[in-house]
């Protein structure tokens, strides 16, 4: 399991997550929900799908995490895992019963710099320019901060300019930008 240092976690987590483990053989990671505390209230945070665990608080059956090579040291390394985990045909299990109170949001002290590499990750995670636009621009919106796709597209051209290295292979780069545009069809239909 993977953990960071700013995380309150419920009392019951790791129970909960051993359970999932032990119910299927074929479930590959489990993880609860990121909330963030707004006007003295914990609410759920934006930024991520019901179907995507934060990197922040995630589990992994270790044959799974062999699979798919452990951790990679890149920004993107929470989704790319997930992807992976996809390809191989394992299970993405989240537990919305699971509040994990956050205690720093993400991206809260992002600069311009990091920003670039959010478009750098959409080119080392193989997804293309099309879905790269689509997922910068629901990104940039969820933040409620448009501008920062500009941001987005300036890092993936610069990481394919500078013909940065994949995180994925070639066919895994197609079976991610296959299920990106199944998920983009699902949401539109």
């Amino acid at each position: 399991m993977k953990l960071d240092a700013d995380l309150i976690l419920p009392d019951n987590y790791f129970e909960e997550v051993a359970k999932t483990f032990q119910s299927d053989k074929q479930v590959g990671m489990v993880g609860g929900f990121a909330y963030i505390e707004k006007n003295n209230e914990w609410i759920l945070e934006n930024l991520t799908d019901k179907d995507h665990i934060r990197g922040a608080f995630k589990a992994y059956r270790k044959s799974c995490f062999q699979q798919i090579g452990g951790l990679k040291p890149a920004m993107g390394w929470d989704t790319v895992d997930e992807l992976l985990c996809r390809f191989y045909d394992w299970k993405i299990i989240t537990l919305p019963q699971l509040k994990v109170k956050h205690l720093k949001p993400t991206g809260a002290s992002y600069n311009k710099t990091a920003r670039y590499k959010q478009g750098e990750a959409f080119y080392t995670l193989g997804y293309g320019l099309t879905i790269t636009a689509i997922a910068g621009l629901k990104l940039a919106l969820r933040k409620k901060k448009p501008l920062l796709f500009i941001d987005y597209i300036n890092g993936y051209m610069k990481a394919k300019k500078e013909n940065k290295p994949l995180l994925v292979s070639s066919e895994q780069a197609k079976f991610i930008r296959e299920y990106r545009w199944k998920k983009i069809k699902q949401k539109l239909i």
